[in-house]
């Protein structure tokens, strides 16, 4: 089969001004970024804002694993598959990162035949969304450190700066770094570091605030530091508020592009899920619901991460409400939480296969404990013998959720139609939504609920440090806001080693940190990196540019 982005070339895909046609966008209110990507003007939500909501399909999946699960791909082939069944649909997506993009897994636009495209485009700068975050992270950070340099009149203790500068990039050497070396006139020398843009706590507020207004008064309350008497110190205070929102002034907009059948797509924000809270902008999945029948979204990494910080974040501070959810499985990640390894996939284990289904089995139980209508979509390889898929279904129809295969890699929105079917009964069932914890719950409440609800956890262990900064953060008054754990994605534990579905197991609270912008609490368990490193080999020694411009390798 062709490569990813040998698809995306070959394809022919239509002039951006007829994929906003079919969601009734005129061309006064697109700001075009060439043929085939355009902005949404932000004024443009005046005229749509009292109309009636379509419906809201969160895709997620199973723990990750090397072998892939597809979750973006279903998400794209089944926006195709919904509209191919006579729904004006729209995918509403998460920009991708140049950090993994390079790094282990290339790009993240989708494969196969279920691509958003331009698919280099959306790869690599888009639309400068990013590099607006990066600025503005980075801006505040220099002003901090001038403000020091140029005699400190707000008396910030330089032990206690917690506002690191970003960069979108895997790069390990940057995690802790020195800066302000080479004398007096350089500033004054101090311990820092680099977390990667996706991270950024401006990333989060981009994809949380509301509009503008929101988002400039997000990006004041944006703590960085704390003074000799351990009072918070804010972009407000040093004067920095208007000139970090006017490098938004473009990114706050909406991006439309399209799949490769057609379908309009929304790429708005990227806040990774194990970092940070995984979910593209409130502001394009809200003018995705006003402008279709249904929305396709999807959640970052497993249902343990993404899901859970779609529902108790996004879905609490947007009043938001998926009607269904999709989990993406597929029997090769099944196989390796039964213990198989990568290259022995192609084997029929019938054990391997039981034994991993537990992991699937406890995301099936999460999403119908947040109340919400599950689907699960098995991503078909062709490795999937008959008698496998059959298990699959046969212990999914046990637990008592409905499945569909999905081949919507090799075939597109036509591979992904009994999904489409199965999505539309789900999300025309009645639901209420449940959040995992409430607002009054202390960090620690909401912590362990967390951990021993949708982790599987018995409980959770806290470092001095931790036990100091909760301590700090309820006397600071944020103790009501919700919760965004930081773990690995490749375990229902903070320990990337246990596969499956572990048990008899607690997580350790290593760090807490106050985004008091955002509106949430970090708190990071086990050794989850805020700066990802590059793997042994990384997917950037596969990419190229020919001298007429034709990108190879970069998925």
């Amino acid at each position: 089969m062709k490569s990813d982005v040998e698809i995306a070339q070959e394809t022919k895909i239509e002039a951006i001004k007829k994929i906003a046609e079919k969601i009734s966008i005129d061309e006064e209110n697109l700001e075009f970024y060439g043929k085939y990507k355009a902005k949404i003007g932000t004024e443009y939500w005046q005229e749509i804002e009292n109309r009636p909501n379509g419906k809201l399909i969160l895709v997620t999946a199973m723990t990750p694993t090397p072998a892939g699960e597809g979750k973006t791909t279903t998400s794209i082939g089944l926006a195709d598959a919904l509209s191919r069944r006579g729904k004006k649909t729209i995918v509403a997506l998460r920009e991708p990162s140049l950090g993994p993009c390079f790094g282990i897994k290339g790009g993240a636009a989708g494969g196969g035949y279920s691509q958003v495209v331009p698919m280099e485009d959306i790869n690599l700068h888009f639309t400068g969304d990013f590099h607006a975050v990066t600025t503005a992270h980075n801006l505040l950070a220099a002003v901090l450190d001038n403000h020091i340099h140029h005699g400190n009149e707000l008396k910030i203790d330089v032990r206690k700066i917690v506002w690191k500068r970003v960069l979108d990039l895997n790069d390990r050497a940057l995690r802790n770094v020195i800066v302000g070396l080479g004398g007096k006139i350089n500033g004054v020398p101090r311990e820092s570091g680099f977390d990667i843009t996706v991270a950024s706590e401006m990333m989060a507020i981009l994809c949380l605030a509301n509009d503008l207004e929101d988002l400039k008064k997000r990006l004041g309350k944006i703590i960085v530091a704390y003074d000799v008497e351990g009072k918070a110190i804010t972009a407000n205070d040093l004067k920095v508020t208007g000139a970090l929102t006017l490098l938004f002034k473009d990114a706050i907009k909406p991006n439309l592009v399209q799949t490769l059948e057609g379908t309009p797509a929304l790429i708005h924000g990227g806040p990774f899920a194990n970092i940070a809270h995984g979910c593209n902008s409130v502001i394009a999945t809200k003018y995705a619901l006003k402008l279709a029948d249904v929305v396709v979204t999807e959640a970052g990494f497993g249902a343990d991460l993404g899901a859970e910080k779609f529902i108790d974040i996004k879905c609490r501070k947007a009043n938001l409400k998926p009607d269904a959810v999709v989990i993406v499985a597929t029997v090769r990640a099944l196989k390796m939480h039964g213990g198989v390894s990568k290259k022995n996939l192609a084997e029929e284990n019938p054990e391997a296969l039981e034994t991993g289904f537990e992991n699937l089995e406890k995301h099936i139980e999460n999403i119908k404990e947040f109340g919400i209508p599950a689907v699960v979509a098995i991503n078909e390889f062709p490795t999937d013998t008959e008698e496998e898929l059959k298990y699959v279904e046969k212990r999914c129809q046990e637990v008592g959720v409905k499945t569909a295969r999905s081949t919507v890699f090799a075939r597109g929105g036509e591979g992904g139609m009994k999904l489409a079917e199965e999505v539309e009964k789900a999300y025309e069932q009645e639901s209420e939504m449940r959040f995992t914890y409430g607002d009054e719950m202390s960090i620690k409440e909401k912590i362990f609920a967390v951990a021993t609800k949708i982790y599987g956890a018995e409980g959770a262990d806290y470092t001095n440090t931790a036990e100091k900064q909760i301590k700090e953060i309820e006397k600071m008054g944020f103790n009501e806001m919700p919760i965004c754990i930081a773990k690995t994605q490749y375990s229902l534990s903070d320990d990337a080693e246990k596969i499956g579905r572990p048990k008899n197991f607690r997580v350790t609270v290593r760090e807490i940190k106050i985004s008091a912008g955002a509106g949430f609490i970090v708190v990071l368990l086990g050794n989850i990196m805020t700066m990802p490193g590059l793997p042994k080999k990384p997917a950037a020694e596969n990419m190229d540019i020919t001298n007429d411009g034709k990108i190879t390798g970069l998925f």
